[in-house]
């Protein structure tokens, strides 16, 4: 017995949960048995789906002559020796790429990249919370972002008129609808999951670029699990074959100034916070609670949006689509 195997299995899970990367549990499996055993226990993950799915740096071709022919040479003579081997199957989903986890209580899903089309300059940051389908969502937008010291505010006293608020409106309400989109994506992809491992207290799905955030607690997991329990049972799972969760008809409302001037001397252009909640939910109250805890952690976001909620509220309906 060596030094490392007279470390008591707890000790040696709360390393691995220290480590947290899939990708490298994943590897730690193939170490010995022990390893292969306790690296499914450990409870707080992070999946990086790019790395598990294969959109790793390859190494650059060289173009020479030399290359290309010995290239070519090793290309024809390959199928020879991998004729007995057998395909290996890539993991494609995240409930996949998990299957032997089965303690998980956190889970944080890092996605390649955003999902916003925008214009260029525009910028738009949001977090979702789901159940079985969205409870709220708050979104911050804006046009562009300059330092301009000189760059007027527009006043935050001044009464905004119906034209003020209409100028921009069509804009402002893609970048929500884009928003939502993107949301509900993100939460479809996840379905899988969250039904095969009950034990999950906490899942969140952010992309790497930090644009948005879907955020699952126990209660809205189970409540999911619940629904599409039922759903099975009347066999009605065929009929909803879809590549994101439906938006319910939802609530929006929506603050925005002009020209925003933050304290760190940044000009926000068409400044927008737009918080959605479903149709029927009345909580209008707490916008400024749910707002600020979505962006306490960013400074120039966090500015912006207690910068925002001293603007007037607009209230908009959206159909669920």
């Amino acid at each position: 017995m060596d030094a490392f195997d007279a470390i008591p299995n707890h000790v040696v899970i709360d390393i691995l949960n220290k480590v947290a990367d899939v990708k490298t549990l994943i590897r730690c499996r193939s170490v010995s048995k022990r390893f292969n055993s306790l690296a499914t226990q450990s409870d707080s993950l992070l999946l990086q789906l790019d790395q598990i799915l294969g959109a790793t740096e390859s190494e650059p071709e060289i173009s020479s002559p030399v290359a290309s022919f010995f290239r070519s040479i090793f290309k024809s003579i390959l199928p020879i020796f991998s004729r007995s081997a057998k395909p290996v199957e890539t993991p494609k989903t995240p409930a996949q790429i998990l299957a032997g986890f089965n303690r998980i209580r956190n889970l944080d899903v890092e996605l390649y990249g955003g999902d916003a089309n925008l214009e260029k300059g525009a910028a738009v940051k949001w977090k979702a919370e789901f159940g079985e389908t969205l409870k709220s969502s708050v979104i911050v937008a804006f046009r562009s972002a300059t330092v301009n010291a000189s760059a007027t505010e527009s006043p935050i006293d001044a009464v905004e008129t119906d034209s003020e608020f209409v100028c921009g409106l069509k804009t402002r309400v893609v970048w929500t609808i884009n928003a939502l989109m993107a949301a509900s994506t993100r939460h479809h992809l996840m379905r899988d999951l969250v039904k095969e491992h009950k034990e999950m207290e906490r899942l969140t799905v952010r992309d790497r670029d930090d644009e948005g955030t879907v955020v699952m607690d126990a209660a809205g997991m189970r409540e999911y699990r619940e629904t599409e329990a039922r759903v099975d049972e009347k066999g009605l799972g065929l009929e909803r074959v879809r590549e994101r969760t439906e938006v319910p008809n939802v609530r929006m409302s929506m603050r925005h100034a002009p020209m925003l001037k933050l304290k760190s001397g940044i000009c926000l252009e068409a400044a927008t916070l737009v918080v959605v909640r479903p149709s029927g939910v009345a909580s209008d109250d707490n916008d400024v609670e749910l707002a600020t805890e979505a962006f306490a952690a960013d400074c120039m976001y966090g500015e912006a949006v207690t910068a925002l909620l001293k603007r007037r509220r607009n209230v908009l309906e959206m159909n669920s689509f």
